[in-house]
């Protein structure tokens, strides 16, 4: 043999004797010829060795037919190549190849496609990753470019569906998510795209995506569809910001002059509410106040009409009284014997007041 060793006890690359031998071929199928008669007793090439030969081949091969279905796999038997059922997790059996064939695709893993930018994980551009702008670049709807990097996370819901309904699930997804957030960002300016609607972005979006795939008859549930960057073109982005800035300043004006007109407004109704009612108190006390001298009056002139003599001499008494209660007296009577007529008089309210002062 070509193994044996050569001359001196040297191996074929130069060993020494205790380097170990390759076993010897031709005694190898000598062995095996012998106990392959003995299993057969008719010898290899009888019918009846054949029929074994057969039956055990045949044996073998529908035993090739179980299979395992783990967990959170579906599993898809073809017969023929054609959908034949689909098995859950577990142990099965079902005809082998080539008259059968079994498909297991996981139907619990979540599957993330990367959409406007390139990156190794799904957690958004890394420093890393590379911008895809013909993929991140579109037109909003009040005629503005937007630069969106998005991550579509999908599953399988159909093992059927998703093998034999779409040829590449992967290239279909992402065309159909690129095709479908288009259209949403075309019927949503610019400004609201990037702050206060961006939640509703991504929810139209998946709900759109998922009835594009529904309808192709994929078996893809859309999990989640996640937006990474939201800007403007790199080219405008400065002047965006600049703009930014100065809306935000005008709106902290406005919401200054809103704090400033709410504070003095209701100051400004509260004193006019006062001089309001003040006015009105006080033209309720002037009208009551002519509508008693009125009726003091007509009283009065009512009573004149009855008696009027009497009516003036009580007039003139109490005006006399009125008038003379404030004045220095002096009484003159022609027939009191004086020769100028003077009575004199004890002025006794003088004196009580001088008396008072006195004391």
């Amino acid at each position: 043999m070509a193994w044996n060793p050569q001359g001196g006890g040297q191996g074929p690359w130069g060993g020494g004797s205790s380097t170990p031998q390759p076993p010897d071929i031709e005694e190898l199928l000598r062995s095996t010829q012998e106990k392959m008669k003995r299993f057969m007793p008719g010898g290899v090439g009888s019918s009846r060795g054949i029929a074994l030969a057969i039956v055990a081949a045949l044996a073998l091969w529908l035993a090739s037919g179980f299979y395992r279905v783990e967990p959170g796999e579906q599993g898809v038997t073809l017969l023929f190549g054609k959908l034949y059922n689909v098995t859950n997790p577990g142990l099965n059996y079902f005809l082998p190849a080539p008259i059968g064939e079994v498909l297991t695709p996981n139907v619990d893993r979540t599957n993330v496609i990367n959409i406007g930018f390139r990156d190794s994980g799904a957690g958004g551009r890394g420093s890393s990753g590379s911008d895809v702008p013909q993929e991140s670049l579109m037109l909003t709807g009040d005629q503005n470019i937007i630069d969106i990097d998005f991550v579509v996370q999908w599953r399988i819901k159909s093992a059927s569906d998703y093998l034999f309904n779409i040829r590449n699930p992967d290239a279909t997804i992402k065309l159909a998510a690129e095709s479908a957030i288009r259209e949403v960002i075309g019927q949503t300016s610019l400004e609201p795209a990037l702050t206060v609607k961006r939640q509703e972005v991504e929810q139209k979006t998946k709900d759109l995506l998922q009835s594009i795939l529904d309808s192709y008859g994929s078996g893809v549930f859309i999990a989640e569809v996640k937006q990474q960057k939201v800007d403007p073109p790199g080219a405008v982005i400065d002047a965006f910001n600049d703009v930014q800035r100065a809306r935000q300043d005008k709106e902290r004006k406005q919401n200054e002059a809103q704090a400033y007109r709410n504070r003095i407004v209701p100051t400004a109704r509260g004193e006019a509410e006062v001089m309001i009612q003040g006015a009105a108190a006080y033209k309720g006390k002037i009208v009551k106040e002519a509508e008693g001298e009125a009726g003091r009056f007509m009283s009065v002139y009512e009573a004149y009409r009855g008696n009027k003599e009497v009516t003036s001499l009580r007039l003139y008494l109490e005006r006399m009284q009125e008038v003379l209660s404030k004045s220095e007296k002096v009484i003159i009577d022609r027939d009191s014997g004086s020769a100028s007529g003077v009575v004199p008089y004890l002025p006794l309210p003088e004196i009580k007041k001088r008396s008072g002062g006195a004391k």
